[in-house]
């Protein structure tokens, strides 16, 4: 994976010209695709730090990519960010149901963009090194890795960040405000519904292995970890 750089997925000339100078600006470096289907002709060689696709795309959309992205061993941990111009709830939950981590509601400036970009590499890069284990649970901060007894668990950078938090705060409970500022981070704006979304994917993540009850509901409040035996 190569840092610092980002795969621009835009069909439009002068927006995807637009971001790709804004980027380069902020010191990112960015390659370019016009459709999903030369995006991922590209990802065969060298991957990329993050991606930013369009939902609108020619031929394969960018939910489609999305879910192929993560489907892929060798894929599924990059960031994703979302950018589209619909802006209603089911839109933003079906794209977040196909393994995004931000979406952003065009138009919108290039500064809130960079924002969410260097925001989602900071939580997707590898925390400091160390290792939290409860019961089963093997969370390896250094290679960024969960197993449950042994067996390897794909998570999505974001879902790997909430459980870390809740695995160093077993039993407290956290609302919804508190797990963006902790998990996402304050200088980027997400909706509170968002949590909810990575919390299902996290349930489901552990689920297989019987252990989706970790994360309970704390009705009026939000959300906390059960620690394991």
């Amino acid at each position: 994976m190569s840092a610092n750089t980002i795969l621009l997925i835009e069909d439009e000339p002068e927006i995807r010209d637009m971001l790709s100078f804004s980027l380069g600006r902020a010191g990112f470096q960015v390659w370019e695709s016009p459709t999903a289907e030369d995006a991922a002709t590209r990802m065969e060689g060298v991957l990329p730090s993050l991606l930013i696709v369009d939902w609108m795309l020619p031929g394969m959309s960018g939910v489609e990519f999305a879910r192929r992205v993560r489907r892929d061993e060798h894929t599924s941990e990059i960031p994703i960010i979302m950018l589209t111009a619909k802006g209603e709830e089911s839109d933003k939950l079906k794209s977040f149901d196909s393994g995004v981590d931000d979406y952003v509601t065009k138009p919108f400036s290039p500064r809130e963009l960079i924002a969410r970009v260097k925001a989602l590499l900071r939580r997707s890069g590898s925390p400091e090194s160390g290792v939290i284990e409860h019961g089963p649970l093997h969370l390896d901060l250094t290679a960024h890795e969960l197993t449950i007894s042994g067996k390897p668990v794909r998570l999505g950078p974001t879902e790997f960040r909430l459980l870390e938090h809740f695995m160093t705060n077993p039993g407290r409970a956290f609302d919804r405000s508190q797990l963006l500022d902790r998990v996402w981070g304050r200088s980027v704006y997400v909706e509170e519904r968002t949590v909810d979304v990575h919390i299902l994917r996290l349930r489901k993540a552990l689920k297989p292995f019987g252990l989706a009850h970790l994360i309970q509901t704390v009705r009026g409040v939000g959300y906390r970890y059960l620690q394991p035996e």
